[in-house]
């Protein structure tokens, strides 16, 4: 490319996290992708270029958000508790710049037609997504009549979720389990894309079993199933830790606290000597957020939020002494290794130019997704299409 002949961006003097630390680097944005990254790039050799000082800023890629209810989760009191769509503003002033969409515990007025037009709307929109089809119940609601064909023709599936160890999970046999994540495998196979099982996991002293029966009656791979949420109780996230050790991936949600906080969670996890590789932090973004008594009856009801995210990026560094390079992993490298998504999750010539500028304090200054600044000063400068 004759970078005399584009215009573009250039981001010049921040501190660079791939998400490894490069130190003092500038960076150069054409097109949507990043085409070039030294410790310095002569502005004046690239005549139309916008030139952007990060100086004592971080630069760093965009978060990844492998579990979000785009078009609404809830339900669990009755129609008045369905949440609503989220909006773009609200994922990228989250930090959001790709994200994964899902159903949850309503199948009955939420489709995966719907999310898949969802999906398509936000990549419209300025960010890059994806899809699981599914929802908690087996058989699972797909959009072509199954699992394997939603995940190898079209192209936002790149898997499929349910839910197991809950009451409002369809209490699924475990062949039933196999045959759900063989036919993501296989899907993934013949499309070209992880192929990978999301499983929602809650409170049942169940715990894992349901994946272990799958190891143990089939041949999917443990790295192509992914238990969530696992930081939801102490008894599940032992369980959780044993399976990351055999080789699998666990994935903490940023917006459960108690026991303990996603960010602790990753802590507990490298002290018990889980990889970080094998480690990720979603939001479960725009879910319900139920509260159930011992008897299974609902006590109250509210909406899970994004920017539980970054905080839970922060958390790691100034509360439990990882570095940034660190601390990054689990919401961008491993993320996008896990799901097959070789264009995003670093910051490296030729990779989508998805950009989180940070504050030194580590607060969301600037993102960019695509190529192009959503948000500026911490603020939305790019809103959806019907947002005010």
């Amino acid at each position: 490319m004759d970078l005399s002949m584009v215009g573009g961006v250039l981001l010049r003097g921040a501190n660079v996290y791939t998400p490894q630390a490069l130190g003092r680097q500038d960076l150069l944005v054409i097109a949507g992708k990043i085409v070039a990254l030294a410790p310095h790039i002569a502005p004046e050799s690239l005549p139309g270029c916008e030139v952007v000082d990060l100086a004592g800023h971080c630069l760093c890629p965009g978060l990844i958000d492998q579990h979000v209810h785009l078009i609404g989760g809830g339900g669990e009191a009755g129609p008045h508790t369905r949440t609503p769509e989220v909006r773009l503003s609200r994922l990228v002033e989250a930090g959001i710049t790709s994200v994964v969409g899902l159903l949850g515990t309503d199948s009955v007025t939420r489709h995966p037609e719907s999310l898949l037009a969802k999906v398509r709307a936000l990549e419209s929109e300025g960010i890059s997504a994806w899809m699981l089809t599914g929802a908690y119940g087996i058989p699972s609601p797909t959009i072509t009549g199954s699992v394997e064909r939603d995940v190898a023709l079209i192209d936002k599936v790149i898997g499929v979720k349910c839910a197991i160890s809950d009451h409002r999970s369809a209490a699924p046999a475990p062949a039933a389990l196999a045959n759900l994540a063989a036919q993501a495998r296989v899907g993934g196979l013949l499309g070209g894309k992880a192929g990978v099982s999301v499983f929602h996991l809650g409170n049942s002293p169940r715990l894992l079993a349901p994946l272990e029966a799958i190891l143990r009656d089939s041949d999917v791979p443990i790295g192509k199933l992914l238990p969530t949420h696992v930081n939801r109780s102490t008894t599940l996230f032992t369980a959780a830790l044993e399976f990351a050790r055999a080789g699998g991936h666990i994935d903490l949600t940023s917006g459960i606290e108690t026991p303990f906080s996603a960010a602790e969670g990753v802590a507990r996890a490298v002290a018990a000597n889980v990889p970080l590789a094998r480690l990720s932090i979603s939001s479960d973004g725009n879910g319900s957020q139920p509260v159930f008594d011992e008897q299974g009856n609902l006590q109250g009801i509210g909406v899970a939020g994004f920017t539980s995210l970054p905080q839970a990026l922060r958390e790691l560094v100034q509360c439990h002494g990882f570095t940034l390079a660190e601390a990054l992993c689990p919401f961008t490298c491993n993320v996008a290794a896990f799901l097959g998504l070789s264009m995003k999750g670093e910051l490296l010539p030729g990779r989508d130019a998805d950009l989180l500028v940070l504050t030194p304090d580590l607060a969301i200054d600037q993102v960019w997704a695509k190529g192009k600044r959503l948000v500026e000063n911490g603020k939305a400068c790019v809103k959806g299409t019907f947002e005010e």
